[in-house]
């Protein structure tokens, strides 16, 4: 592989800006740019992890001072011989480093060309590299554990279990069915069955920590509902920390949909705060009452608002019996005043209310469990081993099938030498998702949603 270089930190202007080279003679590429302040050696000499300090020339005109690291390989994050300049930050001065590189013998790199590099050298696997854009991307603290197990091999490991499970019994029927007539191997029907529900077991905790996981990363949406005045706006205010939504005594202020992403807690959420629903001649805010309406059909999360202070009427009661009980949260607000409604009517229509005032902010945890509840994540173990997206979870949907079809098979009498062929099939899937049988384009594809210098 020939050398390869990019500017690895964001575009713009920065305390530090980090230059990545790497290839067989990226160290000597570096060296025609780079003289270092002490003379005595040059970066040529200097061992794995170890940095120099000195100046970037091109042309022997000065560019920048730099620190110059070096890793050798195969201890790199590519597994080959990596540089990485540090210069000072900024668009100019980057680029004008970078510049300098290239000319003196490497290209520019692809965008993931240094994950991908570090797939074709064995340093990960391919649901590791995958692993890696979920790290730059991950919006809370749960999440970033997440991708973190994942780029350290939790699922690869995993996986690798369920594949030498599978090569194990392979292995056992294909000597059964070589040696028919001899007494080799006898294998117990009942106990195959048991070792292949086990691994599909295994399969579906993978698919539902996926399934509940995935919010951290997509975010879920979320809808704001009620009557005029109970305090909607207000409390989408207090959840953005901004004037998004106008809050006046004037009912039917909010006509249109108001959207924000926001977070509580490590949750990333997708809110909408709606038209105050109720009956009124006006054609503007008809529209706006019917889009609130069809929100709630299409949101994950529906926050049903009722001000605590007013008695619960028929129309209140009417449009909750069109929420789902199951994601529907009922916020109680102004509990700083007397409160007039009856709780456990309220319990018929959600199994989350939650006593909240928007002056002191009081419901908040709640809210946040409430959602966590909802959406599946109270249970859920980042350490566990968690699959990073559509790719590898269609992937095990599909090893899953196999293994649903292969046990129907057993029980129906289908002959082992036909059943090791089915399980072949679902261990070539497992190579799949690590990579070991990916195509290329699977691959090319991969690596292309990465960004330049990764």
């Amino acid at each position: 592989m020939n050398e390869i270089a990019a500017i690895s930190t964001p575009r713009g202007t920065g305390g530090i800006g980090v230059i990545r080279v790497s290839g067989e003679k990226s160290i000597e590429i570096v060296n025609k740019i780079f003289v270092p302040f002490n003379k005595n050696t040059s970066i040529l000499d200097l061992k794995g992890y170890h940095a120099k300090y000195g100046k970037i020339i091109k042309n022997n005109k000065f560019i920048d001072e730099a620190v110059v690291l070096i890793y050798r390989a195969p201890h790199s994050y590519t597994g080959e011989n990596v540089v990485e300049i540090s210069c000072h930050g900024g668009l100019f001065v980057t680029r004008q480093v970078l510049r300098a590189v290239l000319d003196a013998g490497a290209r520019l790199a692809e965008p993931g060309e240094f994950t991908k590099r570090a797939f074709l050298n064995n340093k990960i696997d391919l649901s590791q590299a995958e692993a890696v854009m979920d790290i730059i991307s991950a919006k809370s603290e749960r999440a970033n554990l997440i991708a973190f197990n994942q780029k350290d091999g939790i699922v690869t490991r995993k996986i690798n279990k369920i594949k030498e499970k599978l090569v194990e019994i392979c292995a056992q029927l294909s000597v059964w069915s070589d040696y028919p007539d001899e007494e080799i191997i006898d294998i117990n029907k009942n106990q195959l069955i048991l070792d292949l529900e086990n691994i599909k077991n295994t399969i579906d905790n993978m698919i539902k920590n996926y399934d509940n996981s995935s919010v951290l990363k997509q975010g879920v949406k979320s809808v704001i509902i009620g009557q005029p005045n109970v305090g909607k706006s207000t409390f989408m205010n207090l959840l953005t920390g901004s004037e998004k939504s106008i809050v006046t005594d004037i009912p039917g202020t909010t006509r249109d949909i108001i959207e924000e992403n926001i977070m509580i807690g490590d949750i990333p959420i997708m809110l909408q705060d709606t038209a105050g629903i109720r009956e009124t001649d006006n054609i503007i805010e008809k529209i706006g009452i019917e889009k609130a309406k069809n929100s709630i059909n299409i949101s994950e999360i529906i926050i049903y608002i009722l001000d605590s202070s007013k008695n619960l009427d028929n129309y209140d009661l009417n449009l909750l019996e069109k929420c789902d009980k199951n994601r529907t949260i009922i916020i109680l607000n102004k509990t700083d005043l007397d409160s007039k409604i009856d709780k456990n009517l309220l319990l018929n229509y959600s199994k989350y209310i939650i006593n909240f005032s928007a002056i002191n902010g009081t419901g908040l945890e709640e809210l946040q469990k409430s959602i966590e509840n909802i959406i599946g994540l109270v249970d859920l173990d980042p350490s566990e081993s968690i699959i990073s997206n559509e790719r590898q979870l269609e992937i095990i949907k599909k090893i899953k099938v196999l293994l649903k079809n292969i046990i129907i098979d057993i029980n129906s009498g289908i002959t082992f030498d036909a059943i090791t062929v089915l399980i072949h099939d679902s261990i070539n899937l497992i190579m799949e998702l690590t990579g070991e049988n990916a195509t290329e384009e699977i691959i090319n594809k991969i690596f292309s949603q990465f960004c330049v210098g990764k």
